[in-house]
């Protein structure tokens, strides 16, 4: 197990809440990807590159809230910029589950 972090390790992390406005194929990414564009409410719209093409369609993508690290620099992805990390699980076959909030909540909402 990894060294333990502080509270103000995980508050630096801004994990949020957020809806996907925008679901594309990323035919330049290495491993099966979709360009998503997710908005954070008061914390404007960010862009993602998800690897979630097992399980998920742009149409099912879009007007989905998930959960995302704003906390990480952009990351350039071939000719995208990634400005978010969605986050999922890893099943054993390798597909992801995206992490969802149960009940709607406002954009932009931290986790807690």
């Amino acid at each position: 197990m990894a060294d333990p972090i502080t509270w103000a390790d995980f508050e630096r992390c801004q994990i949020r809440v957020g809806t996907i406005v925008s679901a594309e194929p990323f035919p330049e990414a290495r491993k099966p990807a979709w360009r998503l564009v997710v908005d954070f409410g008061p914390h404007g719209t960010r862009r993602s590159s998800a690897q979630l093409t097992h399980l998920y369609t742009p149409e099912t993508l879009v007007g989905r809230q998930v959960i995302a690290v704003l906390g990480f620099p952009p990351r350039r992805i071939g000719p995208f910029v990634s400005e978010c990390l969605v986050t999922g699980f890893v099943r054993e076959d390798g597909a992801v589950v995206l992490a969802v909030p149960d009940q709607p909540v406002p954009d932009g909402s931290p986790l807690a």
